[in-house]
């Protein structure tokens, strides 16, 4: 009972401080800032002071406040200013992180609950992230659904407060996943209006803003009231002293033991110094103890072989993989992008008409250019991908496995060599580009259709070649593998 009292108190609290929230949220471009407004003053925070606005907040809640009334009323502004279903989707991510703020505000003068109880408080941050993604299936006709899909594929970075130990990376990567549907809005309006790139840039520097907030403050999960008292205790024992000394040398040991040798080596020397006579102690090898005249001797083991490629085979030793630290660098027209793991952040934003991009063994990375350049070439690469907005020559994909590419504007020419698992993202500008492949598989394209959504071609992999009339020459044209 005196727990269940406890969560009926917690979630009191938090409903509370949510529906103060709200009210201070007039609709309208101008949001009025989330922070209570009476000024602090010294206090002992008891959730009472602190629902009342009295008590100073907590430089957690403080932070959070910066990122409401930063980067994320930018957001909100541009969202009134675009209206429709834009609008609307945004008063649902308010309330969202009304409850959000909310929920830290409780926790900065709370002990950190039990974990039956600690779902009941999450529920209202979950209510809310599920009603922003319904609001976009519902709305899969609207014409700004790019934007209501880059809002649903990222609002889970909310969900962070029940993230541990890498809440920081989580969000970060659900920033990442509403990229995609970020990118197309700047394409199809970067160009027309100019308050929806204010709009993408508004959100995707919230979700930045609440990334260094988290690495800030609760670096390896949410940070409760209390929680050092709850897991404190004796403190650790000394630590142990220094080991015993070594145990003194017997000296008299040490010198029978030379004599003893001394002995063996004048014994050894004598042996030696017998000369032909030293073989006459030798056993003779009968003709029954010979291998090669009773074959009934050699049933016994086989010797020892060392396997092929080791070194005490004569082969030559296979080598481990060289791993070099990951380099970004620009040397003259060049830029070199290599040895990068699970970076899905590598950009270049400074390039220009001349320029060449060399992607060369980097795994699990997402690179963007920003700019029109030459070309990008990605070598030996592993489950990563490239975001770039023109080029002027070509794109290459060589010796590589499970990559991916999307443009932005256009492209004339894509070639894949060597290469298991290609995704190439075209748009409206590039649907003219000629692909060009060779020894490669699982190439797949994909192109918008006039409802923005993509549809997926396999480039053939199989082919047919037949011998002209005649015998002159041969002719070979693509088919379908039927299985």
């Amino acid at each position: 009972m005196a727990d269940a009292g406890v969560l009926e108190a917690l979630v009191g609290r938090l409903e509370a401080v949510a529906t103060r929230l709200e009210s201070m949220l007039p609709p309208g471009p101008q949001p009025a800032p989330l922070a209570p407004t009476a000024p602090p003053r010294k206090a002992e925070c008891t959730p009472r002071l602190v629902l009342s606005g009295i008590c100073a907040m907590s430089a957690s809640v403080q932070a959070f406040d910066e990122i409401l009334q930063g980067p994320l009323a930018a957001y909100f502004d541009a969202s009134t200013k675009i209206g429709g279903d834009v609008a609307t989707h945004a008063d649902l991510v308010r309330k969202a992180f009304s409850v959000q703020r909310a929920y830290l505000e409780m926790a900065s003068t709370s002990a950190a609950p039990a974990a039956a109880q600690l779902q009941t408080l999450l529920k209202p941050t979950s209510d809310q992230i599920s009603a922003i993604q319904q609001f976009r299936e519902k709305n899969r006709a609207s014409k700004l659904f790019n934007h209501l899909s880059a809002i649903s594929e990222s609002i889970p970075a909310l969900g962070w407060i029940a993230v541990s130990p890498t809440p920081g990376p989580y969000v970060k990567e659900m920033n990442d996943a509403g990229q995609f549907y970020t990118n197309r809005v700047l394409k199809e309006w970067k160009e027309k209006d100019k308050v929806h790139v204010d709009w993408v840039h508004g959100w995707v520097q919230a979700l930045t803003a609440l990334q260094q907030f988290i690495k800030q403050h609760h670096t390896t999960g949410l940070v409760w009231a209390g929680k050092q008292q709850a897991t404190g205790g004796a403190p650790p024992p000394p630590p142990p002293g220094c080991p015993p000394p070594p145990p003194v040398l017997d000296m008299s040991q040490l010198n029978v033991s030379n004599g003893d040798a001394s002995n063996d080596r004048s014994a050894l020397f004598a042996e030696i110094n017998k000369g032909a006579d030293i073989t006459s102690g030798l056993k003779k090898v009968t003709a029954d103890m010979q291998t090669h005249k009773n074959p009934s001797l050699r049933s016994g083991p086989a010797p020892f072989k060392a396997p092929p490629g080791s070194a005490s085979s004569g082969g030559k030793a296979v080598s481990a993989p060289v791993s070099k630290p990951p380099l970004m660098a620009k040397e003259g027209k060049k830029w070199i992008v290599e040895y990068h793991k699970g970076r899905k952040d590598l950009v270049i934003d400074q390039v220009e008409m001349n320029n060449v991009v060399y992607m060369f063994k980097c795994e699990d990375c997402v690179l963007t250019i920003k700019g029109k350049l030459n070309s990008v070439v990605m070598d030996s690469c592993k489950k990563s991908a490239v975001v770039f907005d023109s080029l002027v020559s070509s794109v290459e994909f060589v010796n590589c496995q499970s990559v991916q590419m999307q443009v932005l504007g256009t492209v004339p020419t894509v070639t894949v060599e060597k290469t298991d698992g290609c995704q190439m993202y075209l748009n409206e500008q590039s649907v003219n580009v000629e692909i060009i492949s060779s020894k490669s598989s699982e190439m797949n394209i994909m192109i918008p259709d006039q409802s923005g959504d993509y549809m997926e071609y396999a480039v053939p992999e199989q082919f047919k070649t037949t011998i002209n009339t005649g015998r002159k020459g041969i002719t070979t044209t693509a088919v379908e593998s039927l299985g």
